[in-house]
């Protein structure tokens, strides 16, 4: 089973692997894409359609319009989060005012965020 590549100039990139055709009559020929075991496993995996990352992105830039139209988003996604601050201490270096000083490090009270997910799901 295979696909033909969905790139929209793969036809004419000019490869010694898309020549087709015998004597004078030769043509490039868009690359088709067999499956195989990296790429069968997952039905939306891109590389089923494209020959290579030039060709999706060729195809994303001739049809971005049409493709996001199938889904438009009107308003901003938003996700629940709690935001932790914690203080802790920490050391930095001190070159101080004078280029003969020597570095050294000095302690300070650093604060660390972080983002955690919010369960939504309280039953």
């Amino acid at each position: 089973m295979y696909n033909w590549c969905h790139g929209p100039s793969c036809h004419t990139q000019q490869t010694q692997s898309r020549v087709r055709g015998s004597g004078d009559n030769k043509v490039l020929r868009t690359i088709k894409i067999k499956y195989s075991d990296w790429n069968s496993q997952d039905r939306y995996n891109m590389f089923n359609y494209f020959c290579n990352q030039s060709c999706l992105m060729d195809f994303i830039r001739t049809h971005l319009q049409s493709i996001v139209a199938i889904a438009p988003r009107r308003e901003a996604l938003e996700t629940p989060i709690k935001v932790v601050k914690e203080k802790y201490e920490s050391t930095r270096w001190d070159y101080g005012s004078n280029i003969d000083d020597r570095p050294q490090r000095v302690p300070y009270m650093a604060t660390r965020t972080t983002i955690k997910s919010v369960d939504n799901d309280n039953g």
